[in-house]
């Protein structure tokens, strides 16, 4: 192909969200530098008629059902490598942004090819000076992935901070690195596949990248949210992949010497979130909850990482 990058959206039932980020990318980014593939993954609201009738233009990819985030994402990014597009580049649909993000990041992979992935700085889309995520960690000893959320100090356009993960909201990736390590891992589902997938490029013996001059906005959890019922507004399966594929991650990546202290600090968390949604009604959330965490615990290594020997 004769552009480099192709701009991966993945879009469920969210129809308005993906509408309105793949305007302010036309508005904003170089429109050659990439082609945008947009995968719908089985949405019930007539939401790729609709997209396909106001951008006739896109590439448009039918999962026909939900596939997750995961493998929603690797439909498009097996796409993007068959085409012979150089770089992938995951994005949010409840994203936005103000200035040519895709350059920047194109540029910078471009300067530095020890890098397999480079992410950007992502702001709150309702507080556009307070940062959603940053440049990302993971604490081995005590069992979380966090990120920082101080706003960049620098200036300078070139800096950049070396990461140990990168988000999948939104991610510029090398296609020659993904035919190496296979793209999402399809049995995490929904959340954590970013994470996991960014200790298999570094365990390729690649840098990841934060680019903190880079912005973008994000809503967070869009296709998450439902109409406030007894059990909240956020959906109660996400209890479910969030802490079931935490536990994956850590049985994947940490080291068991510290897998005591892992359980002391994160039981009491557990057991408080576990009694407030029972003490508040929300019935749903503590089974998924408890169904999570079950699950990712007692799942066997061979079904999590089926081409694991």
């Amino acid at each position: 192909m004769s552009k480099p990058v192709a701009l991966i959206l993945l879009n469920w039932n969210t129809p308005e969200y993906t509408a309105d980020c793949i305007k302010s990318v036309l508005e904003y980014c170089n429109p050659d530098h990439f082609d945008i593939i947009l995968t719908d993954n089985g949405s019930t609201d007539g939401s790729l008629e609709l997209l396909q009738s106001q951008f006739p233009d896109l590439i448009y990819l039918d999962n026909k059902e939900n596939l997750g985030f995961a493998e929603g994402n690797n439909r498009a990014i097996t796409y993007s490598i068959s085409k012979d597009y150089i770089y992938s580049l995951i994005m949010n649909t409840d994203t936005l942004v103000d200035s040519d993000i895709i350059s920047k990041m194109l540029q910078h992979l471009q300067n530095h090819p020890e890098a397999a992935a480079v992410q950007p700085a992502i702001y709150w889309i309702h507080d556009r000076h307070k940062i959603w995520n940053g440049d990302s960690y993971v604490n081995f000893v005590l069992g979380f992935t966090y990120n920082k959320k101080n706003t960049p100090e620098s200036s300078n356009e070139h800096d950049y901070k070396k990461v140990e993960w990168v988000t999948g909201c939104c991610c510029l990736i090398r296609n020659e690195v993904l035919k190496q390590t296979g793209g999402f891992n399809k049995q995490f589902f929904l959340y954590y596949e970013d994470v996991e997938l960014s200790f298999r490029l570094r365990a390729q013996g690649y840098e990841l990248h934060y680019l903190p001059s880079c912005k973008m906005y994000h809503e967070a959890g869009a296709s998450g949210k439902e109409k406030k019922n007894n059990e909240g507004t956020l959906s109660p399966v996400i209890h479910y992949y969030v802490n079931r594929n935490k536990i994956w991650f850590l049985r994947g990546y940490g080291k068991p010497l510290f897998y005591p202290l892992v359980f002391l600090y994160n039981a009491p968390y557990y057991l408080a979130l576990y009694s407030y949604f029972k003490l508040r009604g929300r019935n749903k959330k503590a089974e998924y909850l408890f169904k999570g965490l079950k699950d990712g615990f007692f799942t066997p290594k061979n079904l999590i990482w089926p081409s694991k020997p």
